[in-house]
């Protein structure tokens, strides 16, 4: 069994793509920008943008944070960030931008998704993007899906003719690494099916995965008998769980209920570690090609 590190990674990615903004700077080229819209005050959204921030700082991007308060006494007019979408995507200082989701819910989340012009939306979320990653064009790719592709790259495991089962059919994950997987080339050519909650028969088709995505939701959801001898399994669950134990009074959980399944596996991702980091790290790539683009 092989822990996949996506924390270490994820930083060699940092690292690579910090040399190349210090090779545009020294040939007289800006240094990418990418500006995070925050609303409101989600806990796992603050976390997140925090991140993505210090992300920006190890890969020598310019950042910036933009905050609207938002609470349900007084919610933000979506009128109000519906402009500051359009002052962004005209403003040439700005390679890509994101809208960190959920939003609240008074607010349309792909109205404000499609608001985003192609060319800045580095989370790979507007149907333009999402239509050519489907096809096979060059496009901005769904963030963790890209992450996901990037681990079994480095990690050289195999996917051409292997039986990719992927539990879970968001736009953001499920749906996007179908495409990914099912393209001409390596990682891919692989034989994909996308489950979800109507699927029947799921454990049996997921014992048939060469490669196992779990990417649901729901704690410890995947169990070892859902798990073939060898398979290697790609946990994208990040769920808060009470732990007394802990300072924080919780602890992160993934979808697999990885001490039982990891001894059965060829390669595994930890929670966290794992794809989380990796996330992140495709967010800074997409950023950086947003850049090489306006060249």
């Amino acid at each position: 069994m092989n822990i996949i590190d996506g924390k270490k990674v994820s930083a060699d990615i940092k690292a690579e793509i910090a040399r190349e903004v210090e090779e545009r700077v020294a040939a007289g080229k800006r240094r990418p920008h990418l500006v995070a819209i925050l609303v409101g005050h989600d806990g796992g959204s603050e976390t997140y943008v925090a991140h993505k921030v210090k992300a920006c700082e190890e890969c020598g991007f310019k950042s910036t944070l933009i905050r609207f308060e938002s609470t349900p006494e007084a919610p933000l007019d979506p009128a109000e960030l519906m402009a500051t979408i359009e002052r962004l995507n005209a403003d040439d200082d700005v390679d890509g931008f994101i809208v960190q989701l959920p939003l609240p819910r008074h607010i349309d989340e792909q109205a404000v998704i499609e608001a985003i012009r192609p060319e800045k939306d580095v989370d790979g979320f507007h149907p333009v993007n999402v239509g050519k990653q489907s096809v096979g064009l060059p496009c901005f790719h769904s963030a963790t899906p890209a992450g996901i592709v990037e681990l079994l790259r480095r990690y050289e495991i195999p996917t051409r003719g292997k039986n990719v089962v992927i539990v879970g059919r968001s736009n953001i994950v499920g749906k996007p690494l179908a495409a990914m997987l099912m393209q001409k080339g390596y990682p891919g050519d692989a034989t994909v099916t996308v489950c979800h909650s109507a699927t029947e028969g799921l454990a049996e088709i997921c014992r048939r995965a060469d490669i196992l995505v779990a990417a649901l939701g729901r704690p410890a959801f995947i169990s070892a008998d859902m798990v073939k001898d060898g398979a290697t399994v790609i946990d994208v669950g990040t769920t808060r769980v009470p732990d007394a134990s802990r300072k924080s009074g919780f602890r992160l959980s993934g979808d697999v209920d990885f001490d039982a399944v990891a001894p059965k596996c060829s390669f595994i991702t930890p929670v966290p570690g794992g794809v989380g980091p990796m996330t992140i790290c495709s967010l800074m790539q997409n950023t950086l090609q947003a850049a090489r683009l306006k060249d």
